[in-house]
């Protein structure tokens, strides 16, 4: 096993649990009962992932699945959950996203003057005193703050991780740079429909509209673990004699999984969700109507993308029946199209050729 790959494995592994923690933490702090610190069991299942991934796979990635991910989606989206539905009481001052620290640098100089005094006691207990009036300050940081944060650092650890995690032999790095660059995009996006949604003070008042809020913000997330995006089905010449649905499956996978997860799983949840907002509780706001606007274009532009798939299928199909070309229909249109071409001029060339050697043929034998 490369030394590189074991470490960036274990590296990878050990960001999301410790951000895992981080997120059982706060939810122990906000709820003030440590039962919650059973969620932190959760974690075992991402240390059983490692454990058969370094054995199996030597450390590298699966076929279009990623168990990691996913497992780090297990162990961190109860810890949001119950944070965004407890939301409490603490709020940020004035300003939005203003933090509130209510412990003053006196601790510190009393930590140090402390330590000072006492110091035949050693640095440890410096070390000590120090960390835990860093661990107080952190607890006074408003709870919205926290909840924002988790969420950011969430999704950037998702697009991190990914990148970090070793590759398998059934992607390439070319593959998996262009699904980073979408999954920058997505989190983005998932990213301002959590916070969007859910800072409205109307929708807070309405506990089952959160509940149904936090269900389509998880069911989007479950587009991370899966790299189908980049990665197409293998098509070989035999496909020919299969049905119509496979050999579209067959050279559009990766386009018809992209239009699918902007359909049912991002765009199209969305809208439904900002469309039930306004429509049927009478809310109303600028970026509410902006974003819904977005996701009725996005999913209008994805409906156009597989008219067009559509089309040139039954192009290639037609093509086909006639027999104006002999190439397999997973193949596109104008690729047909193209082959049919240099056909007729091949055709041309062994026609010109005799006859230019039967004119040549007499005056050899003058």
């Amino acid at each position: 096993m490369e030394l590189l790959v074991l470490c960036n494995a274990l590296a990878t592994r050990l960001l999301f649990v410790l951000h895992s923690l981080i997120g059982v933490w706060r939810v122990t702090e906000v709820k003030k009962e440590p039962r919650y610190w059973l969620l932190a069991l959760l974690n075992l299942l991402l240390c059983l992932e490692t454990g058969l991934t370094l054995k199996f796979k030597q450390g590298r990635g699966y076929k279009w699945f990623s168990p990691a991910i996913f497992l780090y989606l297990i162990c961190t989206v109860p810890s949001l959950w119950l944070l965004e539905i407890h939301h409490g009481t603490q709020y940020c001052g004035t300003e939005p996203g203003a933090v509130q620290v209510n412990v003053s640098n006196q601790d510190f100089n009393q930590s140090r003057d402390s330590s000072h005094g006492t110091a035949h006691e050693g640095t440890d207990h410096h070390i000590i005193q120090t960390a835990k009036v860093f661990v107080n300050q952190l607890s006074t940081i408003c709870e919205t703050v926290w909840t924002l944060a988790l969420h950011q650092t969430f999704l950037l650890l998702l697009v991190i991780g990914r990148w970090l995690l070793p590759i398998g032999v059934e992607i390439t790095r070319d593959q998996l740079s262009q699904l980073l660059l979408m999954f920058v995009g997505t989190a983005a996006d998932i990213l301002e429909f959590a916070s969007e949604t859910l800072d409205i003070e109307d929708v807070r008042k309405n506990y089952a509209l959160i509940n149904a809020i936090l269900a389509v913000w998880t069911w989007s997330m479950l587009q991370f673990p899966l790299d189908l995006a980049v990665q197409h089905i293998g098509c070989k010449p035999a496909t020919t004699s299969r049905r119509i649905p496979s050999l579209l499956l067959c050279r559009y996978s990766a386009e018809l999984w992209n239009i699918g997860v902007s359909l049912f799983i991002q765009d199209g949840p969305f809208f439904i969700v900002r469309s039930i907002l306004m429509g049927h509780f009478r809310i109303f706001n600028q970026m509410l109507v902006f974003f819904t606007a977005k996701n009725i274009l996005v999913v209008t532009l994805q409906l156009y993308r597989l008219a067009v798939i559509t089309l040139d299928f039954r192009a290639t199909l037609l093509q086909k029946s006639r027999k104006e070309v002999n190439c397999c229909p997973c193949e596109p249109y104008e690729a047909c199209a193209h082959a049919t071409a240099s056909q007729g001029t091949e055709m041309k060339k062994c026609v010109a050729f005799p006859a230019k050697e039967e004119s040549e043929a007499p005056s050899e034998d003058q």
